[in-house]
């Protein structure tokens, strides 16, 4: 069965309304013979005369005068649809957001993001997830709206990204570790025992890799999934943590940094969405307040 043309829509409501022929043709800028011809089509479509003559004029039959109220509020309803988007009321804005980030993000930038939001959007709520994967499908079945990470080739192409701040990794231990007294040279880091953070198991690409090109390997005890754990067990022993510098400040309070004594590449942390939320002034607004809130913090590149 084909499709009916959608375009008749506009040309049945405005008939209805004006109940001639000539006045609908007027109004939509056609002639009267392609008005006539549409509601020709119309009649053919719809299985009903729907304007019947009456001496001079038209009256609308029992189907039409059933449809009026309906074709009118469709047509207005696709109006708004093609529309433009109406501006934003953040007050008046109910709405759950759901972001997806990595470890140590919702620590250093969640507070500043949620006072902000509350601040403007009293009625948003904020709801942060773990990111224990890459898989795109939550951003493109709206499961998730946002989410923070590192583009990389497995990246989903269609996903939009925009970068929030540069990171470099720094090495941490505890309060009165050795390594905490004098300068930290490459012998010093690698004689010491470290704890990994990788999530498949593997090394770390940037401190094992850098140390690999100068032909160096440091000790790797044991390896966990995120940052929060590594300096946990840092901060409960004599083990090296290295992390990112940004995005484990706050977990790293108490503690005593120190910058890696050997380049490893700087990492860009950005913020991913879906493009079919690209326009929707809503998910614009959040994407800017995450954006601040990373902008803000001291310290950091944007």
């Amino acid at each position: 069965m084909s499709r009916p043309d959608l375009n008749l829509l506009v040309t049945l409501d405005v008939l209805l309304a004006e109940g001639s022929v000539a006045r609908a043709a007027r109004r939509l800028g056609l002639s009267p013979s392609a008005m006539s011809r549409a509601l020709a089509r119309l009649r053919e479509t719809m299985g009903d005369p729907l304007l019947v003559r009456a001496g001079r004029g038209l009256v609308p039959t029992p189907r039409a005068l059933e449809l009026r109220g309906r074709v009118s509020g469709l047509v207005r309803e696709v109006e708004a649809v093609l529309r433009p988007a109406e501006k934003l009321d953040l007050a008046k804005l109910v709405r759950t957001f759901t972001l997806r980030t990595s470890e140590g993000f919702v620590e250093n930038f969640g507070a500043e993001i949620i006072a902000r939001a509350g601040r403007e959007a009293p009625g948003v709520r904020l709801r942060f997830v773990q990111k224990s994967d890459k898989d795109a499908a939550p951003l493109r079945d709206g499961a998730i709206d946002l989410e923070t990470g590192v583009v990389e080739a497995a990246t989903a192409p269609e996903l939009r990204a925009q970068a929030l701040f540069r990171d470099r990794f720094v090495g941490v231990v505890r309060a009165g570790h050795p390594l905490g007294r004098g300068e930290v040279t490459c012998a010093r880091y690698i004689a010491g025992r470290h704890v990994c953070v990788s999530r498949r198991g593997h090394r770390q690409e940037q401190v094992d890799g850098a140390l690999a090109a100068l032909g160096l390997e440091r000790e790797v005890v044991t390896t966990v999934g995120g940052f929060s754990t590594a300096l946990a067990l840092a901060r409960a022993s004599d083990l090296i943590a290295s992390v990112p510098e940004r995005h484990t400040g706050t977990l790293r309070a108490g503690m005593h940094s120190f910058p890696l004594p050997f380049a490893t590449p700087e990492i860009t942390v950005s913020l991913l969405w879906h493009p079919r939320m690209g326009a929707d002034p809503a998910h614009r607004w959040l994407r800017g307040c995450v954006r601040d809130a990373c902008a803000e913090q001291p310290g950091g590149a944007t």
